[in-house]
């Protein structure tokens, strides 16, 4: 049991690790080769920045918020523009919301479009300190000599014959990165395996779903060694099938992809962008940090869930029930916030409960974030259970 719980808590930690450092990776050569031009036109719109986040956070799943984070670190965004992009984000709940009930995911998913725009914008006005937490050096470095960070055809069989350390080892990670992947040691997994008080998150689904859909039939589909369940159930008279290994195949092939463009980056830049840009500053500072911080809060998570259940904990009390949704949120994992995704799919919790949830949790988004600024990371969700709080109380009091 031990040994399968770290090896899920690996698991985890290398998924969100690499698409973290994948991403900051992709963001450092673009911004090198236009030589800061992009980050400098965002960096100079508050107003764009908030948008572009919020777009950001409401892309399903927690790459667009990892990108977020990473250009926040980065100083590209400020803080009102990650608050909305966090706010908005639904993580990787979104998969189960739009497979549950589509067409209120999208209404849900579009109120918290709007309330990320405004909460920044009003944050925007009123903050002074807009990059909280952050060291001025953490902005992207660029040198007078970024000429020498690109790239021309007939120095790649130089690079190979030449090559050295830094690019090798560079070359070793990302083909060791697509074995794993091929390989099915990182394939997204982690969004149907998260322990969650001794339960899974399929565990969860065909326990709800036994009590509130016990008429419906479900089938078991065999995918990759893992089982996933294909269930059917009614939503304004239509019938909805949703398959629970979709989102993993999504993790998969966006880290294929990504990785690949890593490798080929890789591949044809010349060695001070390897060596200064992508070794010295984006794998040297934020891998080490990235990874232990990440490893750690699961690990603790994980734990702690074998203890504490909390569908057990959850009453009919509306108040009490309001109050754990944003307790909850606090929990940078996606797991526990599926339990909410599920009162509401079943009509036990008011839409008004679920959004507050949604308002506070980010998913694994903002791991990153707390690797990197434990005050960014806090102060985050303060303003989110701000929020959240006044959403799900007006919705209390106003019947929605």
């Amino acid at each position: 049991m031990i040994s399968h719980a770290l090896v899920l808590i690996l698991q985890q930690t290398l998924i969100i690790t690499a698409f973290v450092l994948g991403m900051m990776m992709i963001i450092e050569f673009i911004n090198v080769r236009t030589r800061g031009l992009w980050s400098k036109k965002l960096q100079a719109s508050p107003w764009i920045q908030i948008l572009v986040c919020a777009i950001m956070g409401v892309i399903p799943g927690c790459l667009g918020t990892y990108t977020a984070v990473s250009l926040y670190v980065h100083r590209v965004v400020n803080f009102p523009a990650l608050i909305a992009a966090l706010i908005a984000t639904t993580g990787d709940e979104s998969f189960f919301m739009f497979s549950l009930f589509p067409r209120k995911a999208l209404t849900i998913t579009a109120v918290l479009f709007v309330i990320s725009i405004i909460t920044g914008f009003v944050m925007q006005i009123t903050m002074k300190n807009k990059f909280v937490g952050l060291q001025k050096e953490t902005s992207f470095p660029l040198h007078d000599d970024e000429h020498e960070c690109g790239h021309t055809h007939h120095h790649i069989k130089s690079n190979f014959k030449n090559i050295t350390f830094v690019r090798a080892l560079l070359i070793t990670g990302c083909v060791s990165i697509i074995l794993l992947i091929i390989g099915g040691f990182i394939d997204g997994s982690h969004q149907l395996s998260l322990l969650m008080g001794g339960q899974n998150e399929e565990t969860v689904l065909e326990s709800f779903e036994r009590q509130h859909y016990s008429e419906e039939n479900t089938a078991t589909v065999i995918h990759n060694d893992y089982h996933y369940d294909t269930h059917s159930h009614q939503e304004n008279g239509e019938t909805h099938h949703h398959d629970h290994g979709g989102e993993a195949d999504w993790i998969r092939y966006t880290l294929l992809v990504m990785f690949s463009i890593i490798l080929i980056i890789v591949i044809v830049a010349k060695e001070h962008f390897l060596e200064e840009h992508l070794w010295e500053h984006v794998i040297k500072v934020h891998l080490p940090k990235i990874f232990l911080w990440t490893f750690g809060v699961i690990a603790v998570l994980t734990i702690l869930n074998q203890y504490i259940n909390i569908q057990e904990v959850v009453s009919s009390n509306t108040i009490i029930v309001l109050t754990i949704a944003l307790l909850a949120g606090i929990i940078p994992q996606s797991g526990p916030h599926l339990l909410f995704v599920l009162l509401f799919a079943q009509g036990s919790i008011p839409v008004s409960i679920l959004l507050a949830n949604s308002i506070v949790q980010d998913g694994h988004g903002a791991l990153p974030l707390l690797a990197e600024s434990r005050k960014a990371f806090f102060l985050s969700k303060g303003v989110s259970i701000i929020i959240g709080a006044i959403i799900g109380i007006a919705g209390l009091i106003f019947g929605f």
